[in-house]
């Protein structure tokens, strides 16, 4: 006879069944709520051009990261909100250029209360897109409650800083700890078999050691040495009567002068002009722009970035010859792939689209921010822009904050190289990493047995591990395409293939030495990069810029700003050491997110990718936000 229990099991397991087919269905049905008012909102504000007032400010708001294109999102992340908070440098750029020409607009306000950093690169082209704002006798006032080095280094061309009066300045200089992996995947009884050429190509060293090597330590301390010369150059320029050498050797001084109190400090040492509440602020800011109703920055006249750019409309010229922008952004990856990471399916497609669709189109720019990816996706890419170029269009690469390994494989292509001092560059090397687990299986009492026909029936065994065979191909392989890599840069730079691999080994170069190396060729923006593939066409004047990217649907660009509107509501760090400590722990998201890339098996193809670019590179909010989650589940398994 079965007993109760027995006879109510059936019943409990339909329960269950039927709450979790009640839960799915109020998911889609919430899913479908947030569509569709998200189409109803894009819907009623298609065709609305926003005000902008009359002597009124631009207000640039920078709630998320400085990257130089936006991450994809989807209606899931939309609708709960999850949207990495992205701004374009383009986009800052473009809004800044027309607000200084533009008599309605008569101040800049930029608010970096919520601002999580950017390439140093990209700091600097919006910098001097800042000082030509200036040059119009126009202000700019930056306001955050605390500084660290990106956002007091953009707020510099200011004509005042204000800081809270709780607030400070913290400045750190490049640098910092990465995650080594090492003791972990031995705890986990996770084997990691290494495939690299280059002495300094490091990006394995995190999964196959507990510290760094001498080699790669050295190498990413001349690095930062470089970076941080340069910032200091920079920081010189705009505000030469701030000492941030002798701020940094004495801030424990300085700070025991004022009691402790950093913002008075901070003001001491010329480092901000003004203290004062939030209130302060926007009472200066009614005093100098006039008051308006209350809009979520203050109660003064002005008009958000968003809304400006949309008053603005896209481009000014329709008509004319073009030079074409190449967008190369994140990892490199096979195939398709959304915005912010660089699918070469997607880039071939995007730009074989636009050239023919339009013949205005005479001369091409590859602007590359990547640490790189996978060697194959990367020659997809390079591949592309050369059979442009055998079609008659010249090709210019701009280096934006990263461009390196597989990034500087894809610049090959172009006839000229522009980077900035700041631009990480180089990491010339190539590797491949294969996880397998006998000993993770064996220790739970599972192994692996089977037969062959070759030494390579079912290769590479993840689950009893790699044969001597395949081990030897694969390092080969990697030493063969090590060759192709320097090969391709000996004849794309004119370089012996000798001295090539003298300044390769897979080190990193800040773009000051990488000049001298003849890795680039010229400093400048993407603007220079512009201008210099015009010429090369033979463009008369101001040429027209077509973006070459995967287009983005209307209801997409809706999705994404409902998402954005969500996720500004999210609390930032404020004070300085509360800011340091978010930019800490997004590194380690980051390297956090490498680790996932490796335990999924796909860096088992070759790689040519710089893990030293994740120190001072553009930051990475998506790919952080998604290591958070892998970073607890690794933390739990080792309890």
């Amino acid at each position: 006879m079965r007993s109760p229990l027995s006879r109510r099991s059936p019943l409990k397991l339909l329960g269950t069944l039927w709450r979790i087919v009640v839960g799915i269905k109020d998911l889609l049905v919430l899913l479908l709520l947030a569509i569709f008012f998200i189409a109803l909102s894009a819907a009623l504000s298609s065709g609305k051009v926003a005000r902008v007032p009359d002597g009124g400010a631009l207000v640039i708001a920078l709630d998320g990261a400085i990257v130089d294109q936006a991450s994809e999102t989807t209606p899931f992340n939309a609708a709960s909100g999850n949207v990495p908070a992205e701004v374009q440098t383009r986009d800052l750029v473009r809004a800044i250029d027309a607000a200084a020409a533009d008599k309605r607009i008569k101040a800049l306000v930029l608010e970096l209360d919520g601002f999580m950093g950017a390439g140093q690169a990209n700091i600097e082209t919006v910098v001097a897109a800042l000082e030509r704002f200036r040059k119009t006798g126009k202000p700019i006032h930056a306001w955050a409650t605390a500084y660290t080095d990106d956002s007091w280094l953009l707020a510099a061309p200011a004509t005042r800083i204000w800081a809270n009066s709780l607030g400070g300045v913290i400045i750190t200089g490049p640098g910092g700890s990465n995650l080594y992996f090492a003791r972990a995947l031995d705890k986990l009884n996770i084997d990691v078999n290494v495939f690299r050429v280059g002495t300094y190509k490091s990006f394995v060293e995190p999964y196959t050691r507990a510290s760094a090597s001498p080699e790669a330590k050295a190498a990413d301390q001349a690095l930062v040495n470089s970076l941080w010369q340069s910032w200091l150059a920079e920081a010189r320029r705009l505000r030469p009567k701030a000492d941030i050498p002798a701020y940094i050797a004495q801030l424990p001084q300085r700070l025991g002068r004022f009691g402790g109190d950093g913002a008075r400090a901070a003001q001491d040492a010329g480092l901000v002009d003004q203290l004062g509440s939030r209130d302060d602020f926007d009472a200066a800011m009614i005093k100098l722009v006039g008051e308006d109703e209350l809009a979520d920055w203050g109660h003064f006249a002005g008009v958000s970035l968003d809304d400006y750019l949309n008053a603005i409309g896209g481009q000014a010229k329709s008509k004319g010859d073009a030079v074409g922008v190449v967008y190369v952004t994140g990892n490199i990856v096979d195939g398709e792939a959304p915005r912010g990471t660089a699918g070469s399916a997607t880039i071939r497609a995007a730009l074989e689209e636009a050239l023919e669709k339009e013949p205005d189109i005479k001369a091409l720019v590859v602007r590359v921010d990547s640490g790189g990816g996978s060697v194959t996706a990367s020659e997809e890419i390079r591949a592309a822009l050369l059979a442009a170029k055998a079609d008659g269009l010249p090709v210019v690469a701009s280096f934006g904050p990263v461009a390196a390994s597989g990034g500087y494989w894809v610049g090959t292509a172009a006839d000229e190289i522009y980077a900035q001092p700041s631009t990480i560059t180089g990491s010339i090397g190539v590797f491949a990493i294969l996880p397998s687990f006998p000993r993770a299986l064996n220790e739970i009492g599972i192994n692996a047995d089977g037969v062959k026909t070759t030494p390579y029936s079912g290769e590479p065994d993840v689950v009893a591990g790699l044969s001597p065979e395949v081990r030897q191909v694969l390092q080969m392989g990697v030493e063969d395409i090590y060759r192709r890599f320097l090969g391709v840069v000996s004849t794309a730079r004119k370089l012996p293939v000798a001295e090539v691999d003298r300044i390769a080994q897979g080190r990193v170069w800040a773009g000051a030495e990488a000049q001298k190396l003849k890795l680039v060729d010229k400093f400048g923006t993407l603007d220079a990069a512009v201008k210099a593939a015009a010429a090369k066409a033979g463009i008369k004047g101001e040429p027209r810029v077509i973006v070459i990217e995967k287009p983005v649907p209307e209801w997409q660009k809706a999705l994404e700003s409902f998402g954005k509107a969500e996720a500004d509501e999210q609390a930032q760090a404020r004070d300085p050491w509360a800011r340091l400590m978010q930019a800490s722990r997004l590194r380690m998201a980051a390297a956090v997110a490498d680790l996932g890339t490796m335990a999924s098996g796909r860096s088992a193809t070759m790689q040519a990718a710089c893990v030293e670019c994740a120190v001072a590179g553009s930051p990475r909010p998506a790919a952080q936000a998604k290591a958070e989650h892998w970073l607890a589940r690794l933390i739990g398994a080792q309890h």
